[in-house]
């Protein structure tokens, strides 16, 4: 069978000059595989032969020889375009550079052909999943058919000869490539399917498997946390530490990604429910502002209104009192005026997030004492999640919000 190489990211990338985050794992899984595979090609992505983080031997070996290569450039990826760079060089032809269709295309790439695709948020909804994979396998197809040069390299040096290499040990090369790719999707896979069975110690150990074959890797690193902490062994405090540890390398404190505050938010709350300790609960706001202020995420919002709220409680200054809750109000008042239009999306009942959407809008409002609109979305979410850990979640939000909303009207009312 042909190869065909791909390069591009892995997990979750930020464009920082937008500030969007796609999951470009969910480029590879839903267009890109399954585009190469249905045209009888081999599949392989490049961070599957990479070693301590350095381009090798075996990285050029693969730009030379593979039959095609896929470059996805999205969010600026400096080493997928450095490879795309040397696949040019090395080949006249058979290399397809792609782009999601919001993204800068970054250095003097501007004029060369891309195919682009579109992200919903960080995912890639079913219809245009299916749209691009058909797209793009078309294209493959008629790329190696015509064999046309595409690299600016050979067009602007016509006379420019493509160098040659022998056969030996590629297709080694190739197999170990592919056994490495088959290895992590599997720990990623199966983590994924042992988290959504709430069985968090299990998950956590493919997790970690995971990240030895990627060290550093924030999408591995962020489930790797999140199942650490549920685990709760050998205690929960102990492994809410340990939970933390784990995001240290992704330097939670300065971070702007979402998932990593939103997880270090958790932790630190969750020490402040078992400790009482008012750095944690300061932490955990600190933590959850940063998500929803500079990427208005929901999740983010949601528990830095509760986190307001708790602080509240333990103001002894009622002026701080008073500002906590109405912090927690207006940042509730703002995840409606967010949540409340996706709702109307065409699109939106394929957001793989969407019960997480409905959990959000539950709780701001049994918050403001619209219980039929909570208890509606309430169902809308227990409809729509899988996992016991999901609900118990949720459940406790829930229950924590609504005993600060009692005491509350209680303080309120008249003796």
């Amino acid at each position: 069978m042909k190869l065909c190489f791909v390069v591009m990211g892995y997990g979750k990338k930020t464009e920082y000059e937008s500030g969007r985050t796609l999951d470009l794992n969910a480029t590879y899984e839903t267009i890109i595989e399954p585009a190469v595979t249905s045209r009888g090609l081999r599949c392989v992505r490049a961070d599957e032969i990479m070693q301590s983080g350095f381009i090798d031997v075996k990285m050029y070996d693969m730009l030379l020889r593979a039959d095609l290569v896929i470059a996805d450039i999205s969010t600026g990826n400096v080493n997928a375009v450095y490879e795309l760079g040397v696949r040019h060089a090395l080949r006249p032809n058979s290399t397809i550079v792609m782009s999601e269709d919001k993204g800068k295309l970054y250095f003097d790439l501007n004029h060369i052909s891309t195919f682009q695709y579109s992200h919903f948020g960080e995912d890639i909804l079913a219809r245009e999943a299916q749209r691009a994979t058909q797209a793009l396998g078309d294209l493959i197809e008629a790329v190696m058919a015509t064999q046309a040069v595409d690299s600016p390299v050979y067009t602007f040096l016509p006379r420019l000869r493509s160098p040659r290499m022998s056969d030996e040990e590629f297709e080694e090369l190739i197999d170990e490539a592919e056994a490495a790719q088959q290895r992590l999707s599997h720990h990623m896979r199966e983590g994924e399917r042992l988290l959504g069975q709430s069985q968090h110690y299990a998950a956590s150990l493919e997790f970690a498997a995971a990240g030895n074959m990627k060290p550093g890797e924030p999408d591995i690193l962020q489930k790797l946390a999140l199942s650490t902490y549920k685990a709760k062994i050998p205690n929960e405090l102990s492994a809410l530490n340990a939970g933390m540890e784990v995001l240290r390398p992704l330097n939670p404190e300065r971070s702007n990604d979402p998932e990593t505050v939103g997880i270090a938010g958790a932790i630190a709350k969750r020490i402040w429910l078992l400790e009482g300790d008012r750095d944690s609960l300061d932490a955990a706001i600190t933590f959850y502002r940063r998500g929803f202020e500079v990427k208005r995420d929901y999740y983010n919002g949601e528990n830095l209104a509760l986190c307001f709220e708790f602080r509240a409680q333990v103001q002894t200054e009622n002026a701080e009192k008073t500002f906590d809750f109405m912090c927690a109000q207006k940042i509730r008042e703002a995840i409606l005026r967010i949540l409340l239009p996706a709702l109307e999306s065409p699109d939106f009942l394929e957001r793989r997030d969407r019960r997480w959407v409905y959990a959000t809008l539950a709780n701001c409002y049994f918050a403001v004492g619209n219980t039929v609109q909570a208890e509606m979305f309430e169902n809308h979410f227990l409809g729509a999640c899988s996992a016991q850990w999901e609900i118990d979640t949720y459940s406790a939000s829930k229950n924590q919000l609504l005993a600060i909303r009692e005491e509350r009207l209680a303080a309120l009312s008249p003796a």
